[in-house]
């Protein structure tokens, strides 16, 4: 069962040596996500599962131990999912095929969790695929759930690349209202709304989060959990949220 949940961005730049120390704007995005994380800790869960969306090479999932970089972005940082070398992912033979590297957003949320020295569940990865239907993303999350007594979820996902005429997706009047939508039902743990999330909108904004947040949804079900929105800004033009389920 789903006990806590925390929902962050994963945009490259949260790792200071990415934004190159010049983005101070980001600060405050840092802080409530290891806000996000103590509530995850807090919760006392025995798995750990971080959901973020994958392009084809990233999708699927993604063991403890499993290795990350922000090398593509121009820095000579790398990261690993979990502590490796535990029971949950023992250090492979020799011949063995080593795990695939990390998405970005799964590497992110490994630097989030080495930022915070998480060490209170193990940790496995999931790479979504950002078109996949809310139907197998609710059913995956389904499954997470089921994997153990107590499951914490963080998800990573950014909102709409398209709130200024500088964004990425350029300037899209439909963005902001798709956003507010999304953190209030982040705000206020309503699965519901996470589910009637329309895909098609989402993808014309660049929401990477859309499959994330309904991968909660589905896990969230049963949960009874209650939100709280820790952060919500568009210094970029692209929307991140951060928020804590329990």
């Amino acid at each position: 069962m789903l006990v806590a949940a925390a929902v962050c961005p994963c945009p490259p730049l949260l790792v200071p040596a990415v934004a190159g120390g010049a983005a101070p704007e980001m600060d405050a995005a840092r802080a409530a996500c290891a806000d996000a994380l103590g509530v995850l800790a807090a919760a006392r869960p025995d798995r750990l599962v971080v959901v973020g969306p994958a392009g084809q090479d990233g999708r699927g999932p993604h063991p403890q131990g499993a290795t990350g970089s922000f090398r593509g972005f121009g820095v000579d940082v790398d990261v690993v999912l979990g502590a490796a070398g535990s029971e949950e992912s023992p250090a492979p033979d020799a011949g063995e095929r080593p795990a695939r590297e990390l998405p970005a957003s799964l590497a992110v949320g490994a630097w989030l969790l080495e930022l915070v020295h998480w060490s209170a569940a193990p940790v496995t990865g999931l790479g979504v695929g950002e078109p996949l239907a809310a139907e197998r993303c609710i059913h995956a999350g389904q499954e997470i759930a089921r994997r153990s007594d107590r499951v914490a979820l963080l998800v990573m996902g950014d909102a709409s690349a398209c709130r200024t005429l500088k964004a990425p997706g350029y300037l899209d009047e439909r963005a902001a209202g798709f956003d507010e939508e999304v953190a209030r039902a982040l705000k206020s743990a309503d699965v519901a709304a996470l589910k009637a999330l329309d895909a098609e909108l989402a993808y014309e904004l660049k929401a990477a989060g859309r499959a994330p947040w309904q991968v909660l949804a589905g896990a969230a079900e049963e949960a009874g959990l209650s939100g709280e929105l820790l952060y919500e800004d568009a210094p970029y033009g692209v929307g991140y949220l951060v928020a804590a389920w329990s």
